[in-house]
Parts: structure tokens; sequence; C-alpha cells
């Protein structure tokens, strides 16, 4: 099981900045965006997310990840109970106006990557679906909660704004997750366009596979486009940083296609002097 840092009360917040957004980072930029009382619950909250990813990504046995992920699943109702004991737990606990209310959505959120334990194929959309809402949607309305004036309408337009970050994310981490062993496109749209997973898998670059990731790109695209048009008015100065978010992922995807989808032997990034501009200029648009 996770074993926490030694680490003073005081260290906490250090160490979920650490964890969650080292300088130069996306989420580094888009927490900047938030009220500055609120930062520390958000960075311990994309803390946890950093710890789950870890855990799966980083283990190769799945019976020790599942073992690690069941002890954040204790670990979740032990904060909820105001008992922590890992360094980003004492954060969410120190900083989170209602923790118990929160518990739920971050046991949704270990689920989800305890399918990445299971699954590391899937067959359809609608099947791929089921993950993302769990890893990317639950994710969306714990942040989104964070800042709203209206937490209990948070459900209604955040979880889309989540399931998209997560689609944008599967097209610039492709060959980065093909090479811990997972790939997130359907396996019935690698089909469609005639791609074999042993090419993704190799590294092998073909008109089919430039097709392939301009319709994932597309879709990326458009989901990231309705989901923030979807934030209602009166939310849309309290979400800076999913909106900083949702801004560089857009950038990112057009940088990718621009790089006709290189994305199986590197991970395209944005500079930070650009991350930082459209981070600052996305969370001001009204």
């Amino acid at each position: 099981m996770p074993q926490p840092p030694t680490s003073a009360p005081q260290n906490f917040d250090e160490y979920c900045a650490q964890k969650a957004a080292p300088a130069g980072s996306s989420v580094y930029y888009a927490l900047r965006q938030a009220p500055l009382a609120r930062q520390p619950f958000l960075t311990a909250l994309f803390a946890l997310r950093r710890e789950l990813e870890e855990t799966v990504k980083d283990t190769s046995d799945p019976t020790v990840g599942r073992t690690k992920l069941a002890w954040w699943q204790k670990e979740t109702a032990a904060l909820a109970a105001g008992q922590p004991s890992h360094p980003v737990s004492h954060a969410l606990v120190k900083h989170c106006v209602d923790i118990e209310a929160e518990a739920p959505t971050l046991r949704t959120l270990v689920a989800g990557f305890e399918m990445d334990l299971d699954q590391a194929r899937y067959l359809d959309f609608p099947n791929l679906a089921r993950y993302i809402e769990r890893v990317g949607g639950a994710f969306a309305v714990a942040v989104a909660r964070a800042t709203a004036r209206d937490t209990r309408h948070a459900e209604a337009w955040a979880p889309a704004l989540g399931n998209a970050l997560m689609l944008a994310q599967f097209v610039q981490e492709l060959g980065n997750d093909a090479r811990h062993g997972r790939i997130y496109l359907p396996i019935d749209e690698l089909q469609r366009y005639g791609v074999t997973a042993a090419e993704i898998v190799n590294r092998k670059y073909s008109p089919a596979f430039s097709e392939l990731m301009r319709f994932q790109t597309t879709r990326a695209r458009e989901a990231l486009q309705a989901a923030l048009a979807a934030i209602p008015a009166a939310e849309r100065p309290t979400q800076r940083t999913l909106r900083a978010q949702s801004a560089m992922a857009l950038a990112l995807l057009d940088e990718i296609e621009r790089d006709n989808f290189q994305v199986l032997h590197q991970r395209i990034a944005l500079t930070p002097i650009r991350k930082l501009w459209i981070a600052w200029r996305a969370a001001r648009r009204r």
C-alpha cells in the first residue's frame, strides 16, 4: 500500500504542489487562475488524481495496483471521518469546506482508476465512456464545486467538461499510454480506419493513422467547445481553472494536428510561456 512520506503538517501543501503542479506544467498555470484561497484545495485534488494515475501506470503487477487502490478507498473513508494519514488526504481535509460531502466523488475517482487494472482496451466508445465518466467527469465535478457559486448544479454541466478533457488527453498521451500497455482508442474505431494496435505500439505512422487521429482530435475539440459553451453564465467567472485547462487542451490539439499527429514517439507539448498566456487569457474571457 502507499507509504506516506514523513512530512510535517506545514509541508502537506508543498507535497501536493510538487506532486500535482510542477512549475511549467499545464496544471500549474491552470491552478494559478483560481482564487488564491481555493488554490490549496484544488492543488490537493490534482495531487490525489496524480497519485492514482501513478498507482495504475507505474505498477506492473495488477495485484499490487489493486492493493494500493484498495488502500486509497479506505483512505477516502478515513479522510471523510477526519482521520487522514497521507499528505494529500491531510491537505484535502484541511482545505475542503465539507470533506464528508466530497468523499463519494473521490471514491468514484478511485473506482475509475481501478478500471485501468481490469481493462486495457475498449471495444467501442460507449464502453470507454464509462471509464471517462468516472475518471474525467467525476474529477471535473469536484474541481467545479471548489469554486462554484452554486455547487448543487455543478453535476449538470461539469462532467461534460471533464470527459472532453480526457478525450484530449488520450490524443496527446497515445504513445505514452501504449508504452504502458493501454490504448484508449476504441477497437471498433481502429478497425474502421484500418489501424492495428501493433502499429500504435510499434510507432508506425501511416495515412490511415493520420485519418484516425484527425477523427479523434475533431471529436475532442468539438466536445471541449460544447462543454465550455454549456457552462452557465453565472459560473463562467468562477471556473477559471477548468476554462484554462480547456483552452490549453484546445491549443494543444491544434498543435498536434499541425504536426500531423506525431504522438507515438514523442509527447507534444506547449511551451511554458504559451501555456501562461493561454491560461491567463482564457480565465479572463467572458
